[in-house]
Order: structure tokens, then C-alpha cells, then sequence
């Protein structure tokens, strides 16, 4: 399928008598394959490779029963130290950037209370999380301030919301497979600048088919967040927002910054035995893609080993010798670092990037031999079998493309809480078809799916497994495979490039 049979489908799909309207300029690219506009920050960059690689506390929870685990985050302003001399205010999950880590387990409940001592309401979603649609942070579903203020832009008329004033409990039942997911703010029109500033953290799931391999643990199983932010001349996150709290009309195609974080720290650095590591990497950016790749590569190539995907472990390792990772996405990977010498500086580069966004961190191998009884089997997880694209029960189109005006929409509707661009039925398998006029990361709720076709081909090299989040590249056309199950209620499809997201590039549907 070639570009202009692609760009016919789209229009005949959204009912649209013309193609290619509103199409971002080639000036609108960084670089080939990379979407926004770099905002630069108005204070001296810090060096690279100066600090060392923190990772995220484990969050303890405040009490447990015979089925759940409950925990308490407080949202709120705290001080952060990323730059040498300067402070950056931020808005965090208990104080940190990113937020501690939650540690579930496959089929026990967890509950974890958000209370909101920000100034602007907030919503939780857990990316990746089989929610009800209670807990799964629908965009209106508010959490206010514990002053109880209601913000001026929703206070209108027919607006939807389940709104809340100080805290809510999200209840997640945890029926699902062992994965990394992550948790952040999914407010209508402010996800980009509250992520920016800060609301974002872990959320691991673990379970019996997991643990039973022999995979890096412990100090050796990382998560990474990567992020990319500016700042400042003060040290504060520098973002274009308006008065009304949305993205500056010139930084619609995303915000791009020029220093990028690894756990909140910038270019850091990781001291690793000459073992295996299992690295969780995250793309939290706002709108950055990422080609990851080591360098120097170790003799023979597949560096990154993939064991898993959004949804959790792969049927079988994958190696790569490099990863692209679009807003959202998750892969872990097996790295040995016996494969080099005693000493070695190896960098984690982004092929995507120049200058400065061309580093993201560095491993340096400088600890010794004290064994390694890990392993990567040629078999992962028995939970990957694949769906039956001739079981579809129906196949439906969603095309994404910034209308005449310059609003991103899906199927030429700008997004409206309560107005349903599809009503599948729980149990029932359905093709789903994303076709884009430029960059789109695609973001589905409640359930993962698989990747069944790339215009009209196969899958790409980084579509295997489960899947929530597929990066659909200019004038793609992607087919997915999904199956929702358990829960009825609105959820939602959206972009996950979040400047996009924010100007209404979401749709909801309803499972029946």
C-alpha cells in the first residue's frame, strides 16, 4: 500500500472530500522521523555524564488485607535538584520526579489513594492498567484541589465528569499479566504541561510465569524513564503554555526539549557489573521519538535483547541492535555487560537526536565478577497467542489528521467527553485501522492488542507481542487485532503524542 492509496483510504474513511489538508511543513521536523518543535532553554545546559543514575523509590503501602494493597500518593509542589545551582519547582507524585514506584501483583487488588494538594485539578490513568472505567482516568473525571476551586474551562454546560474534591481511590483489580506500565496525569487539555512539570511514575506488575524465569532481578533490573524537558533561566521546567493553560499554537506538532532526563537526572550515569541487566525502558516524553542504541556496540550485535513489550514478557527474545520508541511505548530488554571489557564507557545514544538530545546516558562497566546465574530462555510467555483476524466480528477506521483550522481530530471530530466513535462488544475480536496524515503514537485503553499489518505488510521489528501504544508512522496505515473483556464503560483511543492529545485528538469508545 503506497502513500497515496493510504491518504485515499483516510479520506474515504472520514467521509472528507479532500487529502493532505493542514499537513505540517517540512519546517515543522526537528529531523527525519521526528515530529515537534525544540523549545531551548534559556540557562547554561549541565554537563553530561556528571551524575549518577538514580532510581525510583518503591512504594510501601499503608496497609493490606487478604485481597488488596492500598497505598496513599499526595500530589503536590516540591523543589527539585537537576541542575547544578538552580532549583526546579515541580508538580510531583509525592515529592519526587519521577513518582515512587508501585509494585503489584498479577490478580491481588490494588488501591492507591491521590490526594491533590496541587493548585489545578488533576486525573490518574494507568497506562497499560485492565481498569473499569471508574478508575481509568477519563479525562473530565477530576480530582480538584483540596481547596475545592473548579477551573473556569470546565465549568460548562452538559459537561460530563465524575468529579471529586480533594483525593480519590483508583481501584485496579490487577487481572492481567506481569508488565511495566506507568502512571500520569490525563486531564483534558493540560496532560502536556502537567507531564512536563512532573506527574508521572512507575506502576510494575509481577506474577508466577515472571518470576519462574531466570531473568536479571533485583539491582540489576532497572527501570529507565526517559524524558526530554527545557528550562528556564531560573532553573524552572520551561514549557509554551497560554494563559488558558494549553500549548502555544506554534508548538502543536509537540514539545521538543533539549535536555533529556533518565529517572529525573540529566545524562546520567549507571556503574554495572560484567552481568545482565533487564532494562524497563519508557518513552515519557511529550512528543520525542527515540532510536536507542549502545555504542560501542558489543562484538557480534543484538545488544538489546527485547523480552517484553507494553503488555508484558514476548513468546520469544527479539535482538536488536537498535530500539525506536514513540511517546508512551515500553520495551524491556536483556543487556550483558560481560560482553565487554573491564572498564568500558558505553553510551545509550538516540539516533533521533542532535547535539545534545543525541546522548541519553551512559553505563560505565566498572564493578566485578560476582556472578551471574541469570539467563534468557528461548521461550518467555505462554500468554501470547495470537488472536484470529478471521474471528473479527467487525472492522472499523480511525483516521488521524489535523482538520482545516489546525485541530487534530480523529475521523475529522475534534474530541467531545460522552460522543462514542465506536461501541464494541466485550468478548468479541475487531480489527481497528489507524491511518495518519503524520505522526501519530496511538494509545489504547482497558485492553493490549496486537499488531496484525503495516500497510497492508507485516508487523514491524518493534510490533511484536502486546501491545497498548503502536507508533503509526506519516501516511501509515496499521491494522490491530483487539479483544476487550471484564469491563462496560466509556474508555478511550487517543494520541499519545500529548500536545496532540491536548488539542483533541482523543476519541471515546464504549464497551457493551
Amino acid at each position: 500500500m503506497n502513500r497515496r492509496a493510504v491518504l485515499r483510504l483516510g479520506a474515504a474513511a472520514a467521509g472528507v472530500g479532500a487529502v493532505g489538508v493542514g499537513w505540517p511543513s517540512a519546517a515543522a521536523l526537528l529531523a527525519p522521523g521526528q515530529p515537534g518543535r525544540l523549545l531551548r532553554s534559556r540557562t547554561a545546559l549541565p554537563e553530561p555524564y556528571r551524575v549518577a543514575l538514580p532510581v525510583p523509590s518503591r512504594l510501601a503501602p499503608v496497609r493490606t488485607d487478604s485481597t488488596t494493597d492500598h497505598y496513599e500518593i499526595t500530589q503536590r509542589v516540591a523543589e527539585l535538584r537537576i541542575l547544578p545551582g538552580l532549583p526546579t519547582p515541580a508538580w510531583t507524585y509525592g515529592g519526587t520526579f519521577p513518582g515512587p514506584t508501585i509494585v503489584s501483583r498479577s490478580g491481588r487488588r490494588t488501591v492507591v489513594r491521590h490526594r491533590n494538594d496541587l493548585p489545578q485539578p488533576v486525573v490518574v490513568h494507568l497506562h497499560g492498567g485492565h481498569t473499569p472505567a471508574g478508575s481509568d482516568g477519563y479525562p473530565v473525571d477530576l480530582i480538584l484541589p483540596t481547596s475545592g476551586a473548579m477551573p473556569a474551562d470546565h465549568a460548562m454546560p452538559g459537561m460530563p465528569g465524575d468529579v471529586a474534591t480533594g483525593e480519590r481511590a483508583y481501584a485496579y483489580p490487577m487481572n492481567q499479566r506481569a508488565a511495566t506500565l506507568w502512571y500520569y496525569d490525563h486531564r483534558m487539555g493540560h496532560t502536556g504541561l502537567n507531564v512536563w512539570r512532573g506527574l508521572a511514575g512507575f506502576h510494575l506488575v509481577a506474577d508466577d510465569e515472571s518470576d519462574a524465569l531466570l531473568l536479571p532481578r533485583g539491582h540489576r533490573d532497572i527501570p529507565l524513564m526517559i524524558v526530554d524537558r527545557s528550562f528556564a533561566a531560573d532553573g524552572s521546567f520551561r514549557y509554551p503554555v497560554t494563559a488558558t493553560g494549553g500549548v502555544a499554537d506554534a508548538y502543536m506538532n509537540g514539545v521538543l526539549g533539549d535536555v533529556i532526563l533518565v529517572n529525573g537526572a540529566p545524562w546520567p550515569v549507571a556503574q554495572t557489573d560484567p552481568a545482565r541487566y533487564r532494562l524497563r525502558l519508557l518513552n515519557a516524553s511529550n512528543a520525542r521519538r527515540y532510536r536507542l542504541e549502545l555504542d560501542p556496540q558489543p562484538a557480534g550485535g543484538s545488544a538489546l535483547v527485547q523480552i517484553g513489550s507494553d503488555g508484558g514478557l514476548l513468546a520469544r527474545p527479539v535482538g536488536h541492535d537498535a530500539l525506536e520508541l514513540a511517546p508512551g511505548e515500553r520495551f524491556d530488554v536483556v543487556v550483558d555487560f560481560s560482553r565487554y571489557r573491564q572498564g568500558t564507557k558505553v553510551r545509550l545514544v538516540n539516533r533521533l537526536g542532535s547535539g545534545s538530545t543525541a546522548e541519553v546516558m551512559r553505563f560505565d562497566v566498572t564493578g566485578r565478577d560476582r556472578g551471574d546465574d541469570s539467563a534468557i530462555p528461548d521461550r518467555l510467555g505462554a500468554g501470547v497467542a495470537p488472536l484470529a483476524p478471521q474471528h473479527a466480528v467487525a472492522t472499523r477506521t480511525f483516521v488521524f489528521r489535523q482538520r482545516r483550522g489546525g485541530a487534530w481530530a480523529i475521523n475529522d471530530l475534534a474530541y467531545r467527553p460522552g460522543r462514542a466513535l465506536a461501541t464494541p462488544r466485550l468478548g468479541t475480536v475487531e480489527i481497528w485501522r489507524f491511518v495518519t496524515d503524520f505522526h501519530h503514537p496511538v494509545h489504547l485503553h482497558l485492553d493490549h492488542f496486537q499488531v496484525l499489518s503495516r500497510n497492508g505488510g507485516a508487523p514491524g521489528p518493534y510490533d511484536a507481542g502486546w501491545k497498548d501504544t503502536v507508533d503509526v508512522r506519516p501516511s501509515d496505515a496499521v491494522e490491530i487485532l483487539t479483544r476487550f473483556t471484564d469491563y462496560q464503560g466509556a474508555f478511550l483511543l487517543h494520541c499519545h503524542n500529548l500536545e496532540h492529545e491536548d488539542m483533541a485528538m482523543m476519541a471515546d469508545f464504549i464497551t457493551v
